[in-house]
């Protein structure tokens, strides 16, 4: 009857705990209209800026990053939001979407801090090592988040963003011959800085992100006191109060 009794507290205890779990879960990943609307404003943000230089015969390219220069610092903050045509700005919206969007969902509690530090310290970068030529365009922040959300999801340990890392490596795992100079036209340097950025951020947030789901029972002193103790041959051993 005792051993009866432990079974079903054991299986009690279980229930409300996964519950528990779950619940806690839910709140690491759950969903709003910031995590839509910010990525979509966005990437129209650089739609209206790229019409507005077309449409007005302006010339926005010299407000982008300079390396090692004091005016081309300037562009580490404005570089991003500037592209040299369609296909440029084009090949950037819609990584920059999804990334965004999987940065503000599953990272939502240092989704920003990610997002302008890592932006401003890729800039930075850029700025010390790169070519002496005008670096534009939002690739360095889609490297950015390429690079935190696929070794985010690896260090993390938690099954669902490990997921999400192995999606990333599906959809964009080619973009990583571009941290290298393979085409002169293409600003590796900054794809380089983005992507290592990246790194070094999941790495220091690693302990700031959602937490991997893991029960009580997965520890090595479960059952607790009250219930019992495992021997060697992982068989329970009911306390002397209770057996009493």
């Amino acid at each position: 009857m005792m051993t009866i009794c432990v079974i079903l507290d054991l299986w009690l205890y279980f229930v409300i705990t996964a519950n528990m779990k779950a619940q806690e879960e839910h709140k690491q990943f759950s969903f709003s209209q910031f995590i839509v609307a910010f990525p979509l404003y966005f990437v129209l943000l650089l739609w209206i800026i790229f019409w507005i230089e077309g449409n007005y015969d302006l010339y926005f390219t010299k407000y982008g990053l300079y390396p090692r220069t004091f005016t081309g610092l300037r562009g580490i903050v404005l570089s991003p939001f500037i592209h040299s045509g369609v296909k440029h700005l084009f090949n950037n919206s819609i990584p920059l979407l999804i990334l965004l969007m999987s940065l503000l969902y599953f990272y939502r509690k240092i989704a920003m801090k990610v997002l302008i530090y890592g932006t401003l310290l890729s800039g930075l970068i850029t700025w010390i090592i790169a070519r002496d030529s005008y670096h534009i365009g939002a690739s360095g922040i889609v490297y950015l988040l390429f690079s935190f959300i696929l070794f985010s999801g690896i260090v993390s340990k938690n099954k669902r963003l490990i997921a999400v890392s192995l999606i990333v490596i599906f959809l964009y795992g080619s973009m990583i011959w571009y941290i290298l100079p393979v085409k002169e036209e293409i600003s590796w340097e900054g794809h380089l800085s983005g992507f290592v950025v990246g790194l070094l951020f999941a790495l220091n947030f690693r302990k700031h992100g959602p937490k991997p789901q893991k029960y009580e029972w997965e520890d090595e002193e479960y059952p607790d006191e009250e219930l019992g103790i495992l021997d060697e041959d992982n068989v329970l051993i009911e306390n002397d109060d209770e057996v009493n």
